[in-house]
């Protein structure tokens, strides 16, 4: 029954993350580290063997090996705070402009709950089996400012532009995607000075956007559509303008998979493995990846996403050092690259919609409209982080850590139109962590994370005689609990 109780705690942990509408966005769309101890030093440890907690697993399979045979569990507490400011228009939406109503406006729902589980068995040959489940990817943007607007000609001529309610004039906009994994690796050592870990990954993401509508012309469905119904309309004897008009309606109507269709589901699996090595006693290194994930299709929005629907997971790859220094102090220093960039959805730069034909610039390519292979996209770059922590044992109870982090972030100045949707414009993160061990052999770990104001300016792609600045800071607080007999007193470097 134990056991049960267990599992059933476990599936009740990982619904409550993916119910949770997690709106991640520090080092691009990912956090900046996976479970309270790491966080607390900036998500610095692959390179160390001193976490007491499984949910280390994540940062490298390889360390659950040095990690206790415990639950963990932790509550992080996330609050990104974003806002974007539109520079007056001199032509507001006419002559073909597509124009952001001026002002400054702010995202609603700053506050997010993201839980994570984890566990480790030790078998009786020393190696270990560790399965975890967290959230590390998503964003999320909440445009409802009643005085949010856009400006465009609804006629599609090129006419004089019309207001319309909300950022891009159909209503409240914005976007919510939620990433969740879990992770079963298997670990080992093969002397005191190597250890590896290998495992598959799941992932479970959904996803959700609303009030882009005013996109519709620029999708492959309407363009592959819209010129069967003009045929269609001139070979009945319909006067051009008028088959024209009723053609872009009849277009418009075939465009079902944009925008406000509530959450859909996608899975999908990759790997990830890391191997640990000490070199003496005070000095370790450590090597993770975690793979691209092949993710299904989110179908009920394969007019918005490149590839008809597809957005996988990006690649990460991490390393670290780890010095162990007297007086029970620990110096890490870790990188982390995540390839953006192999995924069209995000990596591709909305300039692939100047050849789309409705917009106008002479293009041909169906492909290279929404939902196209080389659909337009949120033009990222991939991403590389720097970080370094610091972990100090202050007494036989208290083990307190600091951490600074830094990564160029990954939006380009031409792409902030689209990227109102997902500003993930951090690049600094500040922290702080202590572990408390309890008088029944527990313990309990906090982190706390500052990311300062950071903001990316550029023209909107759609109206030159405009600018648009996206503005983004946060903060985090997590805690998380090991039950008695936890080890607070980190090993050794070796």
């Amino acid at each position: 029954m134990k056991k049960v109780s267990r599992l059933a705690a476990f599936a009740l942990a990982a619904g409550t993350l993916f119910v949770s509408s997690a709106a991640l966005a520090t080092n691009g769309y990912f956090t900046h580290g996976v479970g309270a101890e790491s966080k607390g030093m900036a998500g610095t440890g692959v390179g160390s063997n001193a976490a007491q907690g499984p949910i280390i697993s994540a940062t490298n399979p390889a360390l659950s090996v040095f990690a206790d045979d415990k639950w963990e569990v932790g509550l992080g507490i996330f609050s990104p705070m974003r806002s974007y400011e539109a520079s007056p228009s001199v032509v507001n939406g006419s002559f073909g402009a597509f124009t952001i109503g001026a002002g400054s406006f702010d995202s609603g729902s700053e506050w997010f709950p993201i839980p994570y589980v984890a566990k480790k068995w030790t078998f009786n040959n020393g190696n270990a089996l560790s399965a975890v489940f967290y959230g590390r990817g998503g964003m999320n943007t909440d445009w409802d400012d009643p005085n949010a607007s856009a400006f465009f000609d609804p006629t599609g001529q090129g006419g004089l532009g019309v207001q319309f309610p909300g950022t891009f004039g159909g209503g409240k906009a914005g976007v919510d995607l939620s990433q969740a994994f879990l992770m079963v690796s298997y670990a080992g050592r093969t002397s005191d000075r190597f250890a590896w870990g290998i495992g598959p990954v799941f992932a479970v993401q959904m996803f959700e956007a609303n009030g882009v509508g005013a996109f519709t012309p620029y999708t492959k469905t309407f363009n592959t559509e819209f010129p069967s119904y003009f045929v269609a309309c001139l070979q009945g004897g319909g006067d051009p303008s008028a088959c024209q008009f009723q053609a872009l309606g009849q277009a418009a109507q075939d465009v079902t998979s944009l925008t406000n269709n509530g959450h859909d589901l996608s899975t999908g699996f990759g790997f990830a493995g890391g191997i640990w090595f000490g070199f003496n006693d005070y000095v370790s290194a450590g090597l993770a990846y975690q793979s691209k994930m092949s993710m299904g299709e989110f179908d009920d929005y394969s007019d918005l996403f490149a590839e008809g629907g597809g957005f996988d997971i990006p690649s990460s790859l991490k390393l670290g050092l780890s010095f162990q220094g007297s007086n029970n102090a620990r110096l890490n220093f870790d990188v982390e690259h995540t390839q953006f960039s192999e995924v069209n959805s995000v990596g591709n730069p909305m300039a692939n919609i100047a050849g789309c034909p409705t917009a106008g610039l002479g293009g041909t390519d169906f492909e290279s409209c929404l939902g196209g292979g080389n659909g337009a996209g949120f033009g990222w770059d991939d991403m590389t982080t720097y970080k370094v922590g610091v972990e100090i044992q202050a007494s036989e109870t208290s083990t307190w850590r600091f951490g600074y982090s830094y990564g160029e972030q990954p939006i380009q100045s031409a792409d902030v139109l689209f990227n109102i949707l997902a500003p993930g414009v951090m690049e600094q993160h500040f922290t702080v962590g202590m572990t408390r061990a309890t008088q029944s052999g527990g313990a309990w770990t906090f982190s706390l994370m500052y990311a300062p104001s950071k903001s990316v300016s550029g023209v909107n792609m759609f109206d030159p005689t405009q600018t648009l600045e996206l503005e983004m800071k946060q903060l985090e607080f997590e805690v998380a609990g090991l039950p008695r007999g936890a080890r607070l007193l980190p090993e050794g470097g070796g």
